[in-house]
């Protein structure tokens, strides 16, 4: 691979194979490993199709990469090499006329929010991997906890440019708010985990950043109460967020961050944001959703850090379950009306199983997450455990009408559950779709479209 050189001339931007961190052989987890011989870093599009025409010319497999915050193995490489998107992290332009910012893949989330908020501006894709790049929120289409009022990702991209498998840069899209002009090829690219090509560059979205936000948690006395009023709250309002978390789970948090949670009597909680053109706004909001609710209580942070310690309890959930035991993190999605259907089934599976189940998630699209414990099992009967619970979890997910993943992507681990869930004849127009675009199969090829 000597002619990687001419392309990338400066040596510490490429990277052979028995130095290539470990960290950059997996994903997210830090469980699974694969191999590669070459690890480079492009800072521009020239360079990114120069690579991959290379790559092309020689069928060698490419894995594209950013933060590295996937969570079923979209990263983890098939050989050949490896592309760090990570320092094409420049913000390109703010358009405040048509409400876009250009960007490339590797800028951060947080970076990204937080500077565009500077401008009095609001970009509200909102999952939970804050240091996850953009270009990889482009290829999950994450969503997160703003998606019951704002959408998910593929909401705010207007236009991509991309390196194709061959090596040709292609765009689509453009800033104009509508277009009908033939098909919406964008959008294949958008959720595909970088199995069509390489995401370069990217137009998104803004709009005018709310001037008023406020946090209530509403307790109920039970988890079948906290789920049966999410369809009243929507019937009243559309919020920023609304989530649900149990007085279990949420103990986990407690503990992890340090923050007493509210309302410690309850036994479920949901987690409400309400944003607006002012407090009054606001206020009239509030008073309108909690004349609706019964059966419960409330409490509402009077103060941004009350708030931002609610929402810290919240996103510390899944790193207070790592600080104590392994984990294997389970993204499903069911019909809102099925999610206590679906949080019971887990506590007959726990209790059939013994494997520890904490639930919470996005209530008001129906995004379920669950963490499965290990709980010090050795490796051979965690691995069996797993399999079990994993196609009963799946099956169940299935037979209520879901789909196996909302947000974090099929990649390798969701490849037998995607079957179940896709009927045949869809599954081979996807794979007719990337033999078309990539025709020698060499764009993370190990991800679930060639497995199907």
């Amino acid at each position: 691979m000597n002619t990687i050189t001419t392309i990338i001339k400066d040596p510490n931007r490429i990277i052979y194979q028995n130095n290539i961190p470990k960290s950059h052989l997996s994903d997210g987890l830090q469980l699974k490993y694969g191999q590669a011989e070459l690890l480079v870093y492009p800072v521009t599009t020239a360079e990114v199709s120069q690579i991959v025409q290379y790559a092309y010319s020689k069928g060698i497999n490419i894995t594209t990469r950013g933060a590295g915050t996937n969570l079923v193995g979209s990263t983890i490489p098939n050989g050949g090499i490896i592309i760090d998107l990570s320092l094409m992290n420049t913000i390109v332009e703010l358009d405040k006329e048509t409400f876009t910012i250009t960007v490339q893949p590797g800028i951060l989330l947080q970076d990204l929010q937080q500077w565009v908020e500077k401008q009095d501006l609001f970009y509200p894709p909102d999952p939970g991997a804050k240091n996850a790049t953009i270009g990889g929120n482009i290829s999950t289409n994450a969503g997160g906890m703003r998606a019951v009022k704002y959408g998910v990702t593929r909401d705010y991209v207007q236009a991509i440019e991309v390196v194709m498998a061959d090596g040709s840069v292609l765009n689509f899209g453009s800033k104009n708010v509508k277009d009908n002009t033939g098909l919406s090829l964008k959008h294949l690219f958008i959720g595909s985990e970088g199995t069509l090509g390489i995401i370069t560059q990217c137009t998104l979205k803004l709009i005018a950043k709310p001037k008023a936000f406020e946090t209530l948690i509403i307790g109920f006395k039970s988890i079948d109460l906290a789920i049966a009023n999410i369809t009243t709250i929507l019937q009243t309002l559309t919020p920023t967020a609304l989530e649900f978390v149990e007085r279990q789970v949420a103990q986990w948090g407690e503990r992890y961050s340090g923050f007493q949670f509210p309302l410690p009597n309850a036994q479920a909680y949901l987690i409400v944001m309400l944003d607006g053109a002012d407090h009054q706004t606001i206020l009239q909001q509030r008073q309108q959703l909690l004349a609706n609710l019964t059966d419960c209580e409330h409490f509402i942070a009077e103060t941004v850090e009350q708030a931002s310690q609610i929402w810290a309890v919240r996103g510390s959930l899944v790193r207070a379950v790592e600080a104590v035991t392994e984990q294997d993190p389970i993204d499903i999605v069911v019909p809102i009306n099925k999610i206590a259907d679906f949080i019971h089934y887990t506590k007959q599976l726990e209790a059939k199983t013994g494997v520890r189940m904490l639930a919470f998630g996005h209530a008001g699209d129906g995004n379920i997450h669950l963490c499965l414990l290990r709980d010090g099992r050795e490796q051979a009967q965690w691995q069996r455990l797993l399999e079990q619970v994993h196609c009963a979890l799946y099956l169940k997910c299935h037979q209520l009408g879901g789909l196996p993943s909302a947000e974090h992507g099929i990649g390798t681990a969701k490849v037998n559950y995607f079957k179940q869930a896709i009927p045949e004849d869809n599954r081979q127009l996807m794979q007719a779709i990337k033999q078309q675009f990539d025709r020698k199969n060499i764009l993370n090829n190990q991800v679930y479209i060639l497995q199907i």
